[in-house]
C-alpha cells in the first residue's frame, strides 16, 4: 500500500544552497514531511510536486554529491 500524499498547501519550499543568487532554474524540497521529500521546480511554484520516500531521496543526494 502506498502512503497517502501529504497536504502540500502550507508547505515551506527552499532551494538548494547551491543555486544561484538569480533564482535561475532550480529545484525546490520541502521539510517538515515524516517518510517523504516533496520536490518541486522553482519555475511553477504552482505547478504539481513530486513526493519521494525519504529514503530514496536521501540515496539520490548522495549519489549525485
Amino acid at each position: 500500500m502506498r502512503p497517502r500524499r501529504p497536504d502540500l498547501t502550507s508547505a515551506t519550499w527552499r532551494k538548494s544552497s547551491y543555486s544561484n543568487s538569480d533564482g535561475g532554474d532550480c529545484v525546490e524540497v520541502s521539510d517538515g514531511f515524516p517518510g517523504v521529500v516533496p520536490v518541486r521546480d522553482s519555475k511553477r511554484p504552482d505547478g504539481p510536486a513530486l513526493v519521494f520516500d525519504a529514503t530514496a531521496w536521501s540515496a539520490f543526494v548522495s549519489d549525485v554529491r
